[in-house]
């Protein structure tokens, strides 16, 4: 799930982030959704579905990865660290690291849904009941406080799942020094990011024959008819992915079928026939230029890991 953005179903809020960004994205001479608005809960039951197709290698790509080296990540680890996951979500992953952590002194999920917050810090403490858990309901794009009991601890951060790639390189930038902002000097960092590979997997990967991908674009348009009483016609729309070879990304669309207007909050949106509505990105690196990425935001690559078909990686950067 989306750590940046999270709305009740059915709440109809002229004035909310969602609604402002429709009108400005829709207003604009390239249509755009930003991409966290893809995450509703109707979204991320399909998100989950996607987890599990067979054309979507990152999610078991990377859980392979992370098995075979969680043993060596808790040896590597200090003793008494905190783990500090950004967007921890349902923490599915993290219990991998958890289960070889046997020194950690807490475990920090850093979510902006109080939801998922909940519900992963319930079934964590099922499953270590004498682990230390202390969520944090924030926006970790931003500064952000971790709790005092945490104080002089080493730290370490987890922030699997390629989320790094929906942003732009300078985002990324961004997002990475914030996070050595808030991890502090010297503190490690555990991420996944997608790598560069042949484009007819990459494009099945966003494109899948059972149209799941497809239903979690087009739920977009759902979600703003659901909470904001627009009248899109999903119908008259198609999703696309295509891949931008010079950008090395993946980008997805969704592209009116017909002249049509919609109206969006007592606005009238024009559509013609083609026009594409941009509503996500997703990039892929090759380790070398991820790992420059990293440095540019006060990293020091220290190691990596890759599947035997060289799919997906997992990076641990040390902060400078």
């Amino acid at each position: 799930m989306s750590v940046f953005a999270q709305f009740r179903d059915g709440a109809v809020d002229p004035n909310s982030e969602f609604a402002r960004a429709l009108l400005d994205g829709l207003s604009a001479r390239q249509k755009s959704i930003p991409c966290r608005f893809l995450y509703d809960a109707a979204g991320s039951a399909l998100f989950e579905r996607i987890t599990s197709l067979p054309e979507y290698y990152p999610t078991r790509t990377e859980t392979g990865i992370l098995r075979a080296r969680a043993a060596e990540i808790a040896r590597d680890a200090a003793p008494g660290n905190v783990l500090i996951e950004f967007g921890s979500g349902s923490s599915t992953k993290t219990e991998l690291l958890l289960a070889e952590m046997h020194e950690l002194h807490a475990y920090v999920p850093i979510d902006i849904s109080r939801a998922a917050l909940r519900d992963a810090q319930a079934r964590i403490r099922q499953r270590f009941p004498d682990l230390v858990v202390l969520p944090v309901c924030g926006d970790f794009s931003r500064p952000l406080a971790l709790p005092t009991q945490i104080a002089r601890r080493p730290r370490l951060g987890f922030f699997p799942g390629s989320t790094i790639g929906n942003l732009t390189n300078e985002a990324a930038v961004d997002l990475l020094a914030n996070m050595a902002l808030i991890l502090g000097t010297g503190a490690r960092l555990i991420i996944g990011a997608d790598l560069k590979k042949d484009v007819n997997r990459l494009l099945r990967a966003y494109d899948d024959a059972a149209g799941v991908t497809a239903a979690f674009n087009l739920n977009l348009l759902k979600r703003a008819n659901r909470e904001l009483g627009t009248d899109f016609d999903v119908d008259q729309f198609d999703h696309l992915a295509t891949y931008d070879e010079d950008k090395g990304r993946v980008e997805i669309y969704l592209v009116s079928q017909s002249d049509q207007t919609v109206d969006v909050l007592g606005r009238k949106i024009r559509f013609a026939a083609g026009e594409k509505i941009h509503t996500e990105d997703s990039h892929k690196y090759d380790i070398a230029g991820f790992q420059a990425l990293a440095q540019r935001a006060g990293w020091r690559p220290l190691k990596v890991w890759t599947d035997p078909d060289r799919l997906f990686s997992v990076h641990v950067l040390e902060s400078e």
